[in-house]
């Protein structure tokens, strides 16, 4: 496993997309590693074949650990027990049942600490499973159906049941019984959690748990950005090449909101508040993976088009997970869209240690007083959690009122740029 950066200490072992036995082209594809941020694959130095896998689907690694060896063509590779000490999967404790040391090596196979954490659950000796992973590696899938086959009766334990003779009873009227009920499904899939969704689960609740988060909410009219976008979407796609989306003009407005407001970009270090003097903006995005923000940096110098075009770039980066260690690390602020998938309104939660994120919702047509008269316009529910250590209720309610000005006047963002 090489070094992805400082950061990235452990990674977890993802699909091993060649076999023991396979050969293998330098470049090849070997195995995808899940870390905190981003997913990795590594691939083949040079030509050869798999010889060994030593580290298992499910296992945690670290900088410097033997993945796999690869016999080199022509040449002889070392034998894993030949790998240094710490580089050799962890080594799992006898069963209890007595066998020869030598014929237990032979017949170990290494299994992911999920697998362990089921059998233990249930009980289960794991020399009585039949693996159908990897090289007859046990998976937890092996597991719950071992676990869901001891469920059922003995073998002959109906037949015999069924055959023996009934105590002699008065003989009642004959009854028809109910139909029995329809059996519910009750089945249960157990999947692990991929290390980027147990890197969020843990600073999410951390993010809960160490500031004072505090949520504020306004309501912005889209009609004259919608007016804009109309006139000037076709000409500016043709010219910049990319469409003229809504997220540039939320971006611009929360840089001049965020200039208004220095505190809301800033992070809170023990006793130190340190305000960021520029304005690398995270935009929240959804992935297979999980919950990824990559930056758009320095966002106040950023045209719209290039704006629009570094979004649009990034989305496809984490859609089809090639977003960089680069793309993620940083950010000042964060804005999330929630909109794009129904949302009406929410309250997000902080992106640590930012102390400020901006919820965008579901643009919604809905009835408004406009000069006297109650019409129908395109509104859309804002919301800023903030961390009230820092920001004070007025500053976050006047930012967030900024905000709302600067997208209903859209030419305010120019004098803003």
């Amino acid at each position: 496993m090489p070094e992805f950066g400082e950061s990235v200490v452990e990674a977890t072992v993802g699909r091993w997309l060649k076999r023991e036995g396979e050969q293998v082209a330098a470049g090849d594809e070997l195995v995808e590693l899940e870390t905190e941020k981003v997913n990795q694959v590594l691939s083949a130095d040079e030509a050869g074949v798999v010889e060994r896998v030593l580290k298992q689907e499910g296992e945690t690694v670290h900088p410097g650990d033997v993945l796999a060896v690869i016999a080199l063509s022509g040449a002889q590779s070392p034998r894993p027990e030949a790998v240094a000490a710490p580089l050799q999967p962890a080594a799992i404790p006898p069963e209890p049942q007595a066998r020869p040391a030598e014929a237990a090596a032979s017949e170990w196979r290494p299994v992911s600490p999920a697998v362990r954490q089921l059998a233990a659950e249930h009980d289960i000796d794991l020399s009585r499973v039949e693996g159908t992973g990897l090289g007859g590696r046990i998976t937890v899938e092996d597991v719950a159906r071992f676990v869901e086959g001891s469920r059922l009766p003995p073998a002959g334990a109906w037949a015999t049941a069924l055959s023996a003779p009934a105590a002699s009873a008065p003989t009642a009227p004959a009854q028809v019984a109910p139909a029995a009920p329809e059996a519910a499904d009750r089945r249960e899939t157990r999947t692990r959690l991929s290390r980027r969704r147990q890197t969020v689960a843990r600073r999410l609740v951390e993010a809960q748990r160490t500031t004072a988060s505090l949520t504020t909410f306004n309501e912005v009219d889209l009609g004259a950005i919608q007016d804009l976008r109309r006139r000037r979407n076709e000409e500016f796609q043709k010219r910049h090449g990319v469409r003229l989306g809504y997220m540039s003009f939320f971006t611009k407005a929360v840089v001049g909101a965020l200039k208004a407001f220095p505190e809301v970009n800033s992070e809170l270090r023990g006793d130190e508040l340190i305000v960021k003097h520029y304005y690398d903006v995270g935009i929240a995005v959804a992935s297979e993976g999980g919950l990824v923000v990559p930056i758009v940096r320095d966002a106040d110098r950023r045209s719209f088009a290039e704006i629009e075009r570094e979004i649009a770039e990034l989305a496809v980066k984490a859609r089809e997970g090639k977003l960089s260690l680069a793309d993620l690390e940083g950010g000042t602020f964060t804005i999330t869209n929630g909109g794009v998938f129904g949302s009406l309104l929410s309250t997000p939660i902080l992106n640590a240690p930012q102390v400020g994120i901006l919820g965008m919702h579901k643009i919604q047509e809905r009835p408004a007083v406009v000069g006297g008269q109650i019409v129908a316009r395109p509104l859309m529910y804002v919301a800023l959690t903030y961390d009230h250590r820092v920001v004070d209720g007025q500053q976050a309610v006047q930012f967030l009122v900024r905000v709302k000005e600067l997208i209903e006047d859209p030419e305010a963002l120019l004098l803003e740029g």
